[in-house]
């Protein structure tokens, strides 16, 4: 279901004639609350290894449970980007990011718990402290390091995912941010 279609009544007045207004806005005519449906920050990062391979993951959960992926997620609203990668990579593997550079963002449409929600991904070249002591948590059944030549950005889950790390792939200059 799309975000916008969500919503049959004013959350303000509770007046049913509360309806789209263009594509990322909903406006009561009762009223004249307007709600904006703006994306949502996300974010995911490339770690690459000593050895070149790429660190990639196994998603635990819903959407697209199973699927490859790579280390992130949501940015909580007191969170800078590089903040909320940092925190992710710990949470997800338990990594300490020492470094963030921001490469490009990407839309994209995720779904979760039947709702279609706009996304924002931030991707960013990581660096960890030590890949050594990695483990798998949190949305994170398991993850790997794979060399750039195994990789098949058809294998990952989420559309844009698939994007960034076919762009990824394309761009060997990205390839050098290595510990």
């Amino acid at each position: 279901m799309i975000f916008s279609q969500l919503f049959h009544h004013c959350p303000v007045c509770g007046s049913a004639a509360f309806a789209v207004n263009n594509e990322k806005s909903m406006r009561c005519a009762s009223c004249g609350f307007v709600l904006y449906v703006n994306p949502s920050a996300a974010t995911a990062a490339f770690i690459m290894n000593d050895r070149g391979e790429l660190l990639v993951c196994r998603r635990a959960k819903e959407p697209a449970k199973g699927t490859l992926d790579l280390p992130g997620g949501f940015v909580d609203g007191n969170e800078t980007g590089e903040e909320a990668i940092a925190r992710e990579i710990k949470e997800e593997v338990n990594g300490e990011v020492t470094e963030a550079i921001y490469l490009f963002s990407l839309p994209n449409l995720y779904e979760y718990s039947g709702l279609t929600i706009p996304t924002l991904d931030l991707f960013f070249a990581c660096r960890l402290a030590d890949d050594r002591h990695l483990q798998a948590d949190d949305d994170v059944a398991a993850f790997r390091f794979m060399p750039l030549s195994d990789i098949d950005p058809q294998q990952f889950g989420l559309q844009s995912i698939r994007r960034a790390v076919k762009r990824f792939l394309e761009t060997p200059e990205w390839h050098n941010r290595r510990p």
